[in-house]
């Protein structure tokens, strides 16, 4: 009997921790299979943290002239040149990690480095040209954000509301936070995912997208170059440059880096990592969106014969019917994407006149800590509101813009090259072969098709 008793009591004593540790394991199972599903989350999460300068660079340079190219080129050709979107993609993404590199590793913007290793005269040439193209793309977007907006609200006035576009943009940058400003511009960036949801709406046949995507074709027309080197010069733009490396150096500057001094020689493999990963996001979301334009107007308005479109909301207006919510997605798209595009424009040139002249500059900065940085942004920003006053022709103004950019992007892009490959400035974190190679490989392209360009118009 006591045999039994003891067997019993010692099975009762197993028994207990055994129960335990069985419901031990569960509850870790459980919590595993809790992390696990909140894994991606965190990544996500995690990974939109890193998108920063790169992303809003990225999704700026689909502003509304940049649009009405692609939406040009899409209903004209259909899909033969679609291919330009992902042709263009690792020469965009080699040149702006280039421009951010050098604004990490120097502590200053692209213009003030040039100057300290150039004469003078050349970087007054080129900031006078890039302030020129900026100020001919700012016209054309807000002109484009007006006309879209009055394609939905036919009954407010053109010239008012470019006047209220022009107002908010001048509120944004200048009576906010470098900080919120930065989060403004990031979360813009997803309106341009509307033109996705209008590529996926307009029943597009992607066997034929995909392949004319990987398969180039060209006609070598007078028409067609002129629409390449548009459509090189309003992806791979002399803006973006300027803008992506300020960014870098306002980032910086955000986190109490307020010297060059301090900021110059601080960049470190971490530092560098996030920057890649933020670059070649940022302009692969440009690139795709490209794409989406390109397919959304070749699937739509060049079957259907509609191949004079020559603006952004044209555009919007021509998608009217096949569906009123692709034609209110796309015109809210150029909107978005203005409001986005206007700020780096103006913002763009801002930072080049000013680290031209050695004057103050930096969005962390209040107006009144930077009179002339922000008198730029303004005066730029009311030569667009008259132009479009002065109801100068929107296509002729696109194509100026277009020449100017295919013209001023070569020429920067060689300081850009010499700059991010000079070890005196840039020590360890130079160039390597490939991509000096990449970059000069873009500046013959883009040379090369800005020259073609302006033959095409004679």
């Amino acid at each position: 009997m006591e045999e039994k008793n003891f067997k019993k009591e010692t099975e009762k004593f197993f028994e207990e921790p055994a129960i335990i540790l069985g419901e031990g394991i569960a509850i870790i199972k459980k919590e595993e299979k809790a992390l696990i599903n909140k894994r991606p989350f965190k990544l996500a999460e995690e990974y939109w943290d890193t998108l920063g300068p790169g992303l809003t660079t990225g999704a700026a340079d689909d502003d509304p002239s940049g649009i009405a190219t692609y939406s040009q080129a899409g209903a004209r050709y259909g899909l033969q040149l679609i291919w330009l979107s992902l042709f263009s993609y690792p020469f965009m993404a080699v040149v702006q990690e280039m421009c951010a590199r050098i604004g990490i590793v120097s502590g200053q913007g692209l213009a003030a480095n040039i100057r300290r290793v150039y004469p003078m005269r050349v970087l007054y040439a080129v900031t006078a040209l890039l302030f020129l193209a900026n100020v001919l793309n700012i016209a054309a977007d807000l002109g484009a954000m007006a006309a879209a907006t009055k394609l939905v609200l036919p009954g407010v006035g053109l010239e008012l509301l470019v006047v209220l576009f022009a107002l908010a943009s001048l509120v944004l940058q200048i009576f906010t936070t470098y900080a919120r400003y930065a989060k403004y511009l990031k979360y813009l960036a997803l309106a341009l995912f509307s033109y996705a949801i209008v590529a996926f709406s307009v029943g597009l046949d992607w066997n034929e997208v995909f392949r004319h995507t990987l398969i180039p074709s060209i006609t070598f027309s007078k028409d067609q170059i002129f629409l390449i080197c548009a459509i090189l010069g309003t992806t791979i733009s002399p803006y973006l440059f300027f803008w992506q490396t300020s960014q870098e150096v306002e980032e910086k500057i955000l986190k109490g880096e307020t010297s060059i001094e301090a900021r110059r020689g601080q960049a470190d493999e971490h530092a560098l990592r996030r920057m890649r990963v933020d670059v070649w996001s940022g302009m692969f979301f440009s690139n795709l969106i490209t794409f989406f334009i390109f397919a959304a107007c070749a699937g739509t308005l060049y079957v259907h014969g509609i191949t004079t479109i020559v603006t952004a909301d044209q555009a919007a207006l021509a998608l009217k019917p096949f569906g009123e919510f692709a034609f209110v997605l796309f015109a809210l798209g150029i909107v978005g994407t203005g409001f986005l595009a206007v700020p780096v424009l103006a913002g763009s040139a801002a930072y080049a006149l000013s680290e031209s002249f050695g004057w103050r500059h930096g969005l962390y900065h209040k107006l009144e800590q930077a009179y002339a940085f922000y008198g730029v942004i303004i005066v730029a920003m009311l030569i667009g509101i008259l132009a479009n006053f002065a109801h100068l022709d929107p296509i002729r103004g696109l194509i100026y813009a277009a020449v100017a950019n295919g013209i001023i992007a070569p020429i920067i892009l060689f300081f850009v090259v010499r700059l991010s490959g000079d070890k005196n400035l840039m020590g360890k974190h130079a160039n390597r072969p490939v991509t000096s190679f990449i970059g000069w490989a873009t500046i013959l392209v883009m040379a090369v098709s800005g020259i073609a360009a302006l033959a095409s118009l004679y």
